[in-house]
């Protein structure tokens, strides 16, 4: 069966202002203007690499919603459900400049969002059921209450068509009423998955279970395929019906920004596991991509082109 699209994947994307100094953010004297979404970073690195993607989501008919959906659309994505409302604002975030690999200050400004606001009645089945891959995460389920109806739909429909679906728990204890709350639903969501992506400390958090193993093994009772557990530095593990093993990091010079590397980890596996690599070859594609994205300022600066990835034989 031939698809119209290789991927598509719903949720908020907002402007990113990244302070033109280190330290606080009210010190600053200019911000960077760029693109930030767990989901639209994904998007963005698929479309690199050549895959067909499709992107939905609700923005403001305001500057930042506009100055949002010319980036989507240049990078080749398909953005024609992307509605636009002039009843809502479109959100953006705020982050500190660092270059030290820790943690930026942030500020999100998402509350209310043009985004937020929908639901289920977006979901079009026919588009959604044209692509080979859903990839979710848990982001834009935590945003509203609509938003964790239509992540759960979504999510459902394209399992029970038979397509691969990814989820990357994406933590933002922030957006939810209470970690019960939290660990509760993107557990559920995750038992929805063929591909679950979760961050050690995220799988602790979640599972209360120490080891990567025993992660992976948690969400594998789950029902999942296949679980890759990111270990930062030290690389990734997975378990899947093809067997379990470890792939070692990629060295880095120097660590300027974590924010998106879980990101560009996603698009190394994805784009790795639907080309038909074998596991250990696609989690090691991630691991690259995620070593790229630590490399740089913003959210999606490091994704590489088809080019830079076979350049690297990886």
């Amino acid at each position: 069966m031939t698809h119209a699209l290789d991927v598509v994947t719903f949720g908020e994307a907002m402007m990113l202002l990244v302070a033109d100094r280190p330290g606080p953010l009210e010190d600053a004297g200019a911000f960077l203007k760029r693109t930030a979404g767990a989901e639209t970073n994904v998007a963005i690195g698929l479309a690199r690499l050549g895959l067909k993607v499709g992107w939905a989501s609700r923005l403001g008919t305001d500057m930042m919603g506009r100055y949002l959906i010319r980036e989507m659309s240049g990078e080749g994505i398909d953005c024609s459900h992307v509605s636009l409302t002039p009843a809502q604002p479109t959100g953006f975030m705020i982050k500190g400049s660092v270059s030290d690999g820790r943690d930026p200050p942030i500020e999100y400004h998402r509350k209310g969002s043009a985004a937020s606001h929908m639901d289920p009645d977006d979901l079009d089945r026919p588009w959604l059921l044209s692509a080979r891959h859903l990839h979710a995460t848990g982001v834009f389920p935590a945003i509203s209450p609509s938003t964790l109806q239509l992540a759960r739909q979504s999510m459902d429909l394209m399992r029970a068509a038979g397509r691969s679906v990814s989820f990357d728990p994406n933590l933002r204890p922030a957006l939810w009423d209470s970690p019960e709350v939290m660990r509760e639903t993107i557990n559920d969501l995750a038992a929805r998955a063929d591909w679950v992506l979760p961050g050690l400390e995220e799988g602790r958090l979640l599972t209360g279970e120490n080891s990567a193993e025993g992660i992976a093994g948690f969400y594998r009772q789950r029902g999942a395929k296949l679980v890759v557990v990111k270990l930062g530095a030290q690389g990734a593990y997975f378990d899947g019906e093809a067997g379990v093993g470890r792939v070692p990091g990629f060295p880095v010079e120097k660590v300027v920004d974590t924010v998106g590397a879980g990101d560009g980890f996603a698009v190394g596996v994805i784009s790795g596991l639907l080309a038909g690599l074998e596991v250990s070859a696609a989690v090691r594609r991630g691991a690259w991509i995620g070593a790229r994205a630590v490399q740089v300022l913003g959210d999606s600066e490091g994704l590489p082109t088809r080019t830079e990835l076979e350049a690297a034989g990886v």
